[in-house]
């Protein structure tokens, strides 16, 4: 008995001039750039490894992420609908330690005041 071998489909691709099948790159969003930015501020002359900026990448959207689930519940106990810089702020000031809530708000107001008056 013989079997017979399916034919070879023909490859009708809109690519490349070889017929290679351009891949669309899946997006993979993270904060590495920005983190390499503020390194090459501080210290110029420092590199990071790939497992550090996957670490410090997850402690941002850890942090982010809590600062928003407290905006979040701050908006339920005063029944407001809209999130706004204040409840951003008071979030900031109950989830970052001290000195480091300060730093932040003041921060975070500069912005705010940059990007209103323009």
């Amino acid at each position: 008995m013989v079997s017979k071998k399916p034919a070879k489909a023909k490859k009708t691709t809109t690519g490349t001039a070889d017929g290679k099948k351009k891949r669309k790159k899946s997006r993979y969003d993270s904060y590495g750039l920005y983190i390499f930015k503020v390194l090459k501020q501080v210290h110029p002359d420092t590199g990071i490894s790939r497992k550090s900026m996957n670490i410090m990448n997850s402690f941002l959207v850890d942090t982010f992420e809590k600062i928003a689930t407290e905006a979040s519940r701050l908006c339920k106990y005063t029944r407001r609908d809209t999130l706004s810089s204040r409840e951003i702020q008071t979030a900031i000031r109950l989830v970052l330690p001290g000195e480091l809530a300060k730093h932040a708000v003041s921060e975070g107001t500069k912005a705010v005041t940059k990007f209103t008056s323009k």
